[in-house]
């Protein structure tokens, strides 16, 4: 239920912003792009959080983290794109990065978990690889993005109203920090980051935007290190050096 109202919170904030802005259309609802894009985003939150339930954390992100790789391939299938030396020396980077950060050379860790789970967990990935190289095709070209980024999140409900229906609790039950963390995780990690990261797309190739997404990994250890108290090893700082070399190449 939490991943839906969080979708649902982000329409509403986006679609207010389209009404504030009289800017609100329905030219991108018949766009077949757009349906796919919304859809394949419910569908691949679905697979994660099927998966992680019976998985890893650090296994789950790993996994997730290997859409690098799809996205390379679907680029050059779907939109052309060669992927060249140095982009593939920041995706090895990266992964080898994501690896040692997630794991710590602790390698019994990849045995953790039922492989049902990791199996959702991985196609999540590729669902989201797709999801990135219609996104690059979608915004190429549109000077306005807000309206089509809407119109994605708001799709991307579909797939995810099961989720309320099988619910057991109901909204209106939700304390006050449940509803804080939906409209956190609503505004700040999806509204803002995805027009952020619908508005680079323009610019740069779904590949170079995947690399440097692998950012998340660094901030995510650097919050857990300082919040948290959890280790910074040199295993991780390694890792962490690594991302950072994959983002330099591919930038």
């Amino acid at each position: 239920m939490f991943v839906f109202l969080r979708f649902l919170l982000a329409s509403i904030v986006m679609l207010s912003l389209l009404l504030v802005r009289r800017n609100f259309g329905f030219g991108f609802a018949k766009n077949r792009v757009v349906w796919f894009l919304g859809i394949a985003n419910g569908v691949a939150y679905l697979f994660q959080y099927v998966g992680m339930n019976s998985t890893s954390a650090s296994k789950s992100s790993l996994l997730v983290n290997l859409s690098a790789i799809w996205v390379a391939i679907l680029s050059f299938v779907i939109l052309k794109e060669r992927l060249g030396g140095r982009r593939a020396l920041g995706i090895i980077l990266g992964l080898v990065g994501v690896l040692l950060i997630t794991t710590n050379l602790d390698f019994q860790m990849l045995g953790q978990g039922a492989i049902v789970g990791d199996l959702f967990v991985l196609l999540s990935g590729v669902v989201w690889a797709f999801f990135t190289v219609y996104n690059k095709r979608l915004v190429s070209g549109v000077k306005d993005i807000i309206q089509p980024t809407t119109w994605v999140i708001l799709l991307t409900l579909l797939p995810l109203i099961p989720c309320l229906l099988l619910s057991s609790s109901s909204p209106s039950k939700l304390p006050v920090d449940a509803w804080l963390a939906i409209a956190y995780t609503a505004i700040f990690c999806w509204v803002i980051p995805y027009y952020l990261w619908s508005e680079g797309l323009k610019y740069i190739s779904a590949v170079n935007s995947t690399i440097i997404l692998l950012a998340e990994v660094l901030v995510a250890l650097a919050i857990s290190s300082v919040f948290l108290n959890e280790t910074f090893t040199l295993i991780s700082g390694a890792g962490a050096f690594l991302i950072i070399a994959a983002i330099i190449f591919v930038s």
